[in-house]
């Protein structure tokens, strides 16, 4: 049975009777819950934190605000709730704010079925044109949020400045029966955080000083850093007390959670011939949690689990170019490949003054060697690798280059006893190819590099562990400037 195309047929097939559109959320909510239906397909990591929560507002009906650092899918949260809408709304066909054939509210709608009656042509919304975002800047105008007066609009029309339809519906209008999102709530100017009262308490908005009110429906949603969400910070107390629910998000609790979140949304999948080992995703992943305990860093900004994603684009991308240099096959990213991933590190994390006297880069560096180390104790951490040790402190060492040939590295990983016989442990057979062997054998490496059971440089490569680390040599540089900051102090 096709839809029906105007008010007449609209009134034949339905009973007109009127829910709000948080109603209509509780109501297809309560029915994916009765049903055991997915909720908020996507999100990963909140299914005993957030979502039950995110559950409760909209049970409540409530406004609702989501308070986290950057990276932590608040705005992927707000945008999955149109899940939760009907498939399709009826509206007034042209209308401008979506209104209810039955109830219109503007005076261009209420003029039409006063003139066309049953005749009014009806149009369907699907639920992403129920929706609408908008970041808060400090230059945004209540015309933007709320409406204006258009003088073209008037001329061209040959009416009078009061007229209703001299109206400029603003964003919030326009989200008329749909959701309406605001981003990063504090960063909006208070006059126009004032402006937002009334529709979150009585539902309602005026425009320019017309006596006209617009009883809008709308399921107000927003987000902010709660560094600014405080009484010490940008938002309003008035307007805090009037959001119904705060929702707290958060970074992965565990690596699993953080490798599940990043293998999802990291464009790795280039083809059949990539092959990314599991610890390397363990490594890339612990990268980011490395660097949100780290000292150096500024907490308060946090670190985005766009870190890791980028970086396991990176690492793939350096793995991609060396496999198409060297003409082999299957490409396999190796922790060479990761150190190449620098430039993906460097602008997701602010740096405290320590941080900063060591440089971003060197940061990076460091932040790799602990998650490689940490990556290593949980595959190898039981593993007697003395004879690798033993060759190493004997005057043995191993030059690797990111660009290497996987055969090439193969050859030299033969040489230091003790690595062939605990790649198993990592997932890779003696008759695996090349690449795979190659980047199983440079973990083993730089794991004993981690933890400082073998040395590295830049000219020598691997070797015994006297020599200083470039790392080892900022600590030391570091620590001079405290001392020397202490001194002038």
């Amino acid at each position: 049975m096709s839809e029906p195309r105007t008010l007449g047929e609209l009134k034949r097939s339905t009973s007109g009777t009127k829910i709000s559109v948080r109603e209509e959320m509780r109501k297809n909510l309560l029915r994916k819950l009765a049903t055991g239906e997915g909720l908020f397909p996507g999100v990963l990591g909140y299914d005993d934190s957030v979502v039950p929560q995110l559950v409760n507002a909209v049970l409540s009906k409530h406004n609702m605000i989501l308070l986290g650092l950057r990276g932590q899918a608040k705005s992927r949260l707000l945008r999955s709730l149109t899940t939760l809408l009907d498939p399709r709304l009826p509206v007034v066909a042209g209308c401008e704010i979506h209104d209810d054939p039955f109830r219109p509210l503007c005076k261009r709608c209420r003029d039409l079925t006063s003139e066309r009656g049953d005749e009014t042509p009806v149009a369907y919304l699907a639920p992403d044109e129920r929706y609408v975002e908008k970041l808060a800047t400090p230059d945004v105008t209540i015309a933007d949020i709320i409406g204006d007066v258009d003088p073209i609009r008037a001329a061209r029309g040959g009416h009078d400045l009061a007229s209703e339809l001299t109206m400029h519906y603003g964003l919030l209008p326009r989200a008329h029966r749909g959701i309406f999102a605001l981003n990063e709530l504090p960063d909006l100017a208070g006059r126009i955080q004032v402006g937002l009262f009334n529709i979150l308490q009585e539902g309602d908005v005026q425009i320019k000083g017309y006596p006209v009110r617009l009883s809008l429906d709308v399921c107000m949603v927003f987000t902010a850093n709660p560094e600014d969400y405080t009484a010490r910070g940008k938002i309003i107390t008035p307007l805090k007390d009037r959001i119904g629910s705060e929702i707290r998000t958060h970074y992965p609790n565990t690596l699993e959670q953080g490798v599940a979140i990043t293998q999802q949304e990291a464009w790795t999948a280039r083809g059949d011939g990539v092959r990314i080992p599991r610890y390397l995703r363990e490594v890339v992943e612990g990268i980011a949690f490395a660097a949100r305990r780290d000292k150096k860093i500024d907490r308060r900004s946090g670190v985005s689990q766009r870190l890791p994603i980028s970086a396991l684009e990176n690492v793939v991308s350096n793995a991609e170019r060396r496999a198409l240099l060297q003409k082999e096959s299957p490409v396999v990213p190796r922790i060479s490949d990761v150190y190449a991933a620098l430039p993906s590190l460097t602008g997701k994390f602010e740096l405290e003054y320590e941080g900063e006297l060591m440089g971003a880069e060197h940061v990076g560096r460091e932040l790799i060697r602990e998650a490689v180390g940490e990556a290593f104790s949980v595959y190898l951490g039981s593993v007697n690798f003395r004879p690798v040790i033993a060759f190493f402190e004997g005057g043995g060492s191993l030059k690797i280059r990111d660009d290497s040939p996987a055969g090439e590295v193969v050859v030299q990983l033969e040489r230091v006893p003790g690595i062939q016989e605990h790649l198993s442990l990592l997932g890779v057979e003696p008759g695996d190819p090349a690449p795979l062997l190659a980047s199983a054998g440079e973990f083993i490496l730089e794991g004993l590099y981690a933890q400082k059971k073998i040395g590295r440089s830049d000219d020598r490569g691997f070797m015994a562990p006297e020599r200083r680390s470039d790392v080892d040599m900022d600590l030391d540089r570091l620590e001079r400037l405290r001392k020397m900051k202490k001194q002038v102090n």
